[in-house]
């Protein structure tokens, strides 16, 4: 299959949460009006995403939850394996963040975090070893760990972030405020800032009329 668009990408990763939460709940099927309504999309939408992993459903039933679970599976999460995954910097946000990761049904398997603070280097955090950043590199190719999640201050995240692709981090996670330039490597950025600013933007009063 050919590189699907990132927004797909995305998509995909919600449909297949939203999905595993309907099976769970004892739902074997389900419409595309159904699922977008769930994820508050276009039931076109659905479609046409659905369509273009190659899935099928039935005017009767709507499409087959297990096995469109399964085929998400096997596009987004590329191989029968585990991605190793390493957290750089072990701050609030960091340990807040390998907490969720350590509760989500995934195959990232979150593999080492690292630190320059030496009360946290050495200490076992949500049972993943804290690293010093010194050793970085050794450590990321020792783990196979080809992702990273990078929490550190801003002053410090073109350095690190170099740093992690040098020792051959193929994804980043940039949660820090700098907007980062890498070759070599996918990187995806999330703003909280801008992210809350749009929010409330439109939680104004006076936008009140157009939601």
């Amino acid at each position: 299959m050919k590189l699907l668009p990132e927004r797909t990408i995305e998509r995909l990763s919600k449909y297949r949460r939203v999905l595993q939460r309907e099976l769970d709940n004892g739902t074997d099927h389900i419409y595309s009006h159904e699922l977008a309504k769930l994820l508050h999309i276009t039931p076109v939408q659905v479609r046409r995403d659905i369509m273009l992993i190659g899935h099928t459903g039935t005017l009767r039933k709507g499409y087959g939850i297990e096995n469109l679970i399964k085929l998400i599976g096997e596009i987004i999460d590329c191989s029968s394996s585990e991605q190793n995954v390493a957290i750089i910097g072990i701050g609030k946000l960091g340990q807040a963040l390998l907490e969720y990761l350590n509760s989500s049904n995934t195959r990232l398997n979150l593999s080492a975090v690292f630190d320059n603070n030496p009360d946290k280097i050495g200490d076992s955090f949500g049972g993943t070893l804290c690293h010093n950043i010194d050793n970085l590199k050794k450590i990321i190719i020792r783990e196979n760990i080809t992702i990273g999640i990078l929490t550190v201050p801003p002053e410090y995240a073109k350095e690190i972030s170099a740093r992690m692709v040098d020792a051959g981090i193929l994804g980043i996670m940039n949660y820090t405020p700098v907007s980062l330039k890498l070759d070599h490597a996918f990187l995806e950025e999330y703003d909280v800032i801008t992210s809350l600013e749009k929010v409330a933007y439109f939680a104004k009063p006076r936008h009140a009329e157009f939601l």
